[in-house]
């Protein structure tokens, strides 16, 4: 018996350019975050002058991944809800919704069966998962937004702040947004690790699969020729 492999289209290129310049600006926004809350290094200043603005550098970075997460983010939901390039993934909901492929791809996971064969581009544990890391973009982002209007009173900042200050208060004060901002933050330190080890997983234990469709945009599907 033969066995040989087809190539399915998964991923469009621009939901792979949008995935990789996303988990950029996390991961840049993670480490700004942080300098932000506790500058932990500090520019070496012998002269005393007011040079060498480093709080200010991280905070003008943060700010403007900050958008760019926010703008691809908006973006990516739009091209998996409307266009005709994401029907793929969104024939995942097909296999969310079904408890026999649930209990398939746990079993795989834990590795006592075979991958079962899906219906769309993600297995349901991916798709729930999936759509938890967009709620989280959602949350750290309107936090963000709250956070913004607070310091910048003009332009967008001026804009938005009837709506931010209506949700500041519904979060109960400035403190709580800022918790809320900052708990959201670990979330998404906890997730990648686990994301980059599950994505790693399935590449090597079916290979085709995990990362190399998010950088080629193919997955490669067994096929049996007697």
């Amino acid at each position: 018996m033969e066995k040989k492999y087809k190539a399915v289209y998964e991923f469009s290129k621009l939901t792979r350019i949008l995935h990789w310049v996303r988990a950029i600006c996390i991961v840049i926004l993670t480490i700004t975050g942080f300098y932000i809350a506790y500058p932990f290094i500090a520019p070496d200043n012998h002269t005393g002058e007011p040079t060498g603005f480093l709080y200010a550098l991280m905070r003008s970075w943060h700010l403007i991944l900050g958008f760019v997460l926010i703008a691809i983010s908006v973006f990516r939901i739009y091209l998996f809800a409307f266009t005709k390039e994401c029907s793929f993934e969104r024939r995942s909901f097909l296999d969310v919704v079904n408890p026999i492929v649930w209990f398939k791809v746990l079993k795989a996971y834990l590795l006592v069966g075979g991958h079962p064969h899906l219906k769309g581009a993600y297995n349901p544990l991916q798709m729930v998962t999936y759509i938890g890391v967009m709620l989280l973009i959602i949350g750290i982002s309107v936090t963000g937004l709250i956070l913004y209007a607070h310091v910048y009173h003009n332009g967008l900042g001026g804009a938005i702040m009837p709506f931010t200050r209506e949700l500041e208060v519904l979060f109960g004060g400035l403190a709580n947004v800022r918790f809320i901002h900052h708990i959201l933050t670990w979330a998404f330190i906890i997730f990648l690790p686990i994301h980059i080890y599950m994505a790693s997983w399935n590449a090597t234990r079916y290979p085709g699969a995990g990362i190399d469709t998010i950088i080629s945009g193919y997955k490669f599907e067994k096929e049996e020729q007697h």
